[in-house]
């Protein structure tokens, strides 16, 4: 396939390996990873979102790699060259439309963070507030214009980026705070493990409640979990894809990413639960629960406010490499689609996002009584849309897509394994095992199953 005018492509392998971690490792790792594992058991739901990462996450990775990689196209445009004229687009429409959807609110927590980074950078956070940490989170978030504006400083950051372009901004970006972030993680988890709450934390994360595995709901968190932390399915890893020359080979690049993102998720989670327990806080605290527990942890060392800086700072930084990759889904869709320049793409689209996650923001506050799913509020019931609706059905298709839509041996060329044993137990995966797992889920997910 030929590259299209313009066309960017990354400067080295390790750049785009770092960009595709930094895509996936954000706050899905830290703030959603440990909050949906202490809402649904702890380590019965590791085990199955760790079985669904195998199954279905890398499969999935190296199906988008290769569409990408192959069309040399954004999400949508990479169906309509590999299909013309088929409804196989409808994945990359979902992968555009979940982006919006996801970014508009994932602006609204990052937001937080920077809003905490900033008060750990002046010194205010270096000690407990009169009120204490619950109540200084709580009166923040409730605010209805202060996080707005974290929000839109935010998304002005990501918009930077994107603007700038895929080797000065979104490669170089990745190459200095992936490796920092990793770091930071496994320093504060081996504090954390010396707390009182160590070995009830482990307990916790690594000591199976198999009685929790009859709960249909924890298999949905899990598979949600995975797509979200993996950017799967959002057109992300098919855009980043599209930016790779054939001679990079992508086997090994999936199992890097999926095998990191995992391992910074499980950091994460020995960083948090421990502290969880020896400050006697519930682990099912749901989003807020980073923002309560992990200044706590600070206030109670030495140099803590130097922890949290860097904590903070580390996970603004997370954040933004994630929201980056998926601004870059759209931004790469409206480029090819009406010929917009990057700069105006990146201003109009940031611009949207920013205004549709207002309401997310101020559902916190204002908008608190609102309503929307299953008793939700507006920021999870846009959660709940992306990650357990649109997330799982894109990537079904393209699943599918690859599996069936694709002939055997050009699906076993274009992936880089040729006819070996690991294509084609790849393949088995991606035709068989993925789809069903994903349709069951998604089925009991809508309650028909």
């Amino acid at each position: 396939m030929s590259l299209e005018p313009g066309r960017e492509q990354w400067a080295s392998r390790l750049g785009f390996i770092l960009a595709a971690m930094g895509s996936a490792v954000g706050l899905g790792n830290v703030w959603r990873f440990s909050y949906v594992t202490g809402e649904n058991g702890g380590a019965a739901f590791l085990l199955i979102y760790v079985a669904f990462i195998i199954l279905i996450g890398i499969p999935i990775i190296m199906a988008e790699f290769t569409i990408g990689r192959k069309a040399q196209s954004d999400a949508v445009g990479s169906f309509e060259k590999l299909a013309p004229g088929k409804p196989w687009k409808v994945a990359g429409l979902m992968g555009v439309g979940a982006a919006f959807l996801i970014l508009s609110f994932y602006g609204v927590i990052a937001g937080w963070i920077s809003y905490y980074f900033v008060n750990y950078l002046t010194g205010s956070l270096w000690s407990a507030p009169a009120e204490g940490y619950e109540s200084f989170f709580v009166s923040f978030i409730t605010n209805p214009v202060q996080p707005l504006l974290w929000q839109f400083i935010f998304m002005a950051l990501t918009i930077g980026i994107v603007f700038v372009g895929v080797k000065k901004g979104i490669e170089r970006s990745n190459k200095i705070l992936m490796p920092l972030l990793g770091v930071l993680l496994i320093v504060l988890s081996i504090y954390s493990l010396t707390l009182g709450g160590a070995q009830e934390g482990l307990a916790f994360l690594f000591t199976p409640d198999w009685n929790a595995l009859k709960d249909p709901n924890i298999y949905l968190a899990a598979l949600g979990q995975a797509f979200f932390s993996l950017s799967l399915g959002m057109g992300a890893l098919i855009t980043y894809g599209s930016y790779l020359s054939n001679k990079e080979r992508l086997p090994g690049a999936a199992a890097s990413v999926a095998t990191l993102d995992t391992l910074f998720a499980i950091v994460a989670g020995l960083m948090i639960f421990p502290a969880v327990f020896a400050l006697g806080m519930d682990p099912a605290g749901g989003p807020g629960l980073v923002f309560m527990v992990m200044p706590d942890v600070f206030d109670s060392i030495g140099f803590g406010g130097i922890f949290g800086l860097l904590f903070f700072f580390l996970l603004a930084a997370a954040a933004l490499s994630s929201a980056v990759s998926l601004l870059e889904v759209a931004v790469a869709y409206f480029i090819r689609k009406f010929s917009w320049s990057r700069k105006k793409a990146s201003l109009i689209i940031g611009s949207l996002i920013f205004a549709l996650g207002i309401p997310s923001s101020l559902g916190q506050g204002v908008l608190s009584n609102v309503r929307i799913i299953g008793g939700r509020d507006i920021l999870d019931s846009i959660d709940f849309i992306a990650s357990n609706i649109f997330l799982p059905l894109g990537g079904l298709i393209i699943a599918l897509f690859m599996g069936w839509g694709w002939k055997k041996a050009d699906a076993l060329r274009d992936s880089d394994f040729g006819d070996t044993v690991l294509g084609n137990i790849w393949l088995f995966l991606i035709r068989w095992i993925a789809p069903i797992f994903i349709f069951a889920v998604f089925l009991s997910s809508i309650g028909l199953f």
